[in-house]
């Protein structure tokens, strides 16, 4: 059952962990796409670990009926021009929503991932190298790595040994594969602990991609516990 919630700054839904094994749980937030919205990849909870309290947020630009962004974008021919300052306003308005939940809801703060798909994996690289200390592990799906610019404003030391796992489909049509690429290029270079991989899908989440991200998250899960 998913509950809403309209009392913080942005509005979300959220399906209550199913199995709980303390007084808190580990979180799972899932930034939806550009165009998309917060019931899109919540869809996905049920083919996700039942420990995680799974949070999806509605991004605040409205861009028609039932269509959101976390920042407004450009298409062009040659590719999609972004505006910095406006991305890096949504980035804090995501990471005071962070905070928000942090204050609401019982969850684990040992155990935050964050999991976006095209636009939201933008914001999940944004929000966690912003503050990685807050961040178990990310997931970036069908994305692409900020630019460098923004890599100038941060202290990569502070990503060591981060989890990080990005996704991308070989016949993605909107952000080809060479974004994915460029991604892991990049994050070959910081100190993170990146597990990259490819699949024969598009613009999409499949079977087998949502399967391998269960897993990685088990996984982080059954690390983190070991640490404490």
């Amino acid at each position: 059952m998913l509950i809403e919630n309209r009392a913080l700054s942005l509005f979300h839904v959220l399906r209550e962990p199913l199995q709980k094994t303390g007084e808190t749980s580990p979180l799972l937030l899932l930034l939806h796409g550009y165009g998309s919205n917060e019931q899109d990849l919540i869809q996905l909870a049920p083919d996700l670990d039942d420990r995680f309290l799974v949070i999806s947020p509605r991004a605040p630009e409205i861009l028609g009926p039932g269509m959101f962004g976390w920042f407004p974008i450009e298409f062009h021919a040659d590719g999609i021009t972004v505006n910095p300052e406006l991305a890096m306003l949504a980035q804090q308005k995501l990471l005071d929503f962070f905070d928000e939940l942090l204050e609401t809801y019982p969850v684990d703060h040992s155990k935050i991932f964050v999991m976006g798909f095209s636009q939201g994996a933008v914001m999940s690289y944004l929000a966690a190298f912003s503050q990685p200390e807050k961040v178990a592990g990310i997931v970036a799906m069908s994305g692409q790595i900020p630019p460098d610019d923004f890599f100038q404003t941060i202290d990569t030391a502070k990503l060591a040994e981060l989890p990080v796992l990005t996704v991308h489909g070989l016949y993605d049509e909107v952000l080809p594969i060479e974004k994915g690429r460029e991604s892991r290029k990049k994050l070959e270079s910081l100190p993170v602990r990146l597990t990259y991989k490819e699949y024969p899908m598009g613009h999409q989440v499949s079977v087998e991609s949502l399967n391998d991200i269960d897993a990685w998250l088990k996984a982080i899960l059954k690390r983190r516990k070991a640490w404490l």
